[in-house]
């Protein structure tokens, strides 16, 4: 493939989760922001919410942000120029995460140009009363993802990617296999036991009686990992809708 310093580092992003004390400059924070802010946008509904409370922060991380999915920025836009939203939550809310994703990773990008590293927390949103409470959040602003981001203090390896044959579908979604998903786990499996990574966290989710344990950190990885995530966690959407009701969104179904 095709290399060159941003490609480079855009293949060599790894999480990181041990940094060093070291507060980035204040011009380092404005060039992650505005690389943020110069991501494609439809409606700029992203904003982001700002800890340097080192003690406090996830992996005692310098910087940790909150990245929002933002409608209420906008609704005082549209205030100013005598407008109401009418475009329901959900439909609004998808326009606001896309602006939002778009905007962290231009960040991840940004910071590791500049010899940053950085870690995505996807249960953000699930911290409502927690972030409500300490960012004093208006409502429709949806927490959508944490982000830890310093000066790494650790060096691991990149981690494994599924094979192109099992990511792009030209023309149309092609019927996948046993044989060719089979292949892509194991891509995926052999390079995170290769790094040892699942016995060096010593991270195996529980199965708690759901099933009888046949794994040991031997054969335990990344599919098995990530199908006991989506096989056993949040197997309602009572969480995620008490969160979505506790940021002034009204969902179909939501009472």
């Amino acid at each position: 493939m095709i290399h060159n310093p941003v490609i480079d580092a855009m293949m060599q992003r790894k999480s990181i989760r041990k940094y060093k004390p070291e507060q980035p400059s204040e011009e380092v924070l404005e060039t992650v922001v505005r690389a943020g802010q110069q991501a494609p946008f439809a409606h700029q509904l992203g904003s982001l919410l700002l800890s340097r409370k080192t003690e406090k922060n996830p992996f005692n991380s310098p910087w940790y942000f909150t990245i929002c999915a933002d409608l209420h920025r906008f609704e005082l836009v549209m205030k100013e120029r005598g407008w109401e939203r009418g475009a329901n939550d959900l439909t609004s809310l998808i326009f606001a995460i896309q602006d939002a994703a778009y905007m962290a990773e231009n960040m991840v990008i940004a910071a590791e140009s500049l010899g940053m590293g950085s870690c995505f927390l996807g249960a953000a949103p699930f911290w409502h009363k927690e972030t409500i409470e300490d960012y004093k959040l208006p409502p429709h602003v949806f927490p959508l993802v944490g982000l830890s981001m310093g000066y790494p203090d650790e060096n691991p390896p990149v981690r494994p990617r599924y094979p192109l044959e099992f990511h792009l579908f030209e023309n149309r979604y092609p019927e996948l296999d046993s044989e060719t998903v089979r292949r892509a786990m194991q891509v995926m499996d052999d390079g995170y036991l290769a790094q040892d990574y699942y016995r060096e966290a010593n991270y195996m989710i529980p199965l708690k009686g759901f099933k009888e344990e046949t794994y040991t950190f031997e054969n335990y990885s990344w599919t098995e990992h990530i199908s006991r995530k989506l096989g056993l966690w949040n197997r309602t959407s009572r969480y995620i809708l008490t969160a979505l009701k506790a940021y002034g969104f009204k969902l179909p179904g939501m009472k």
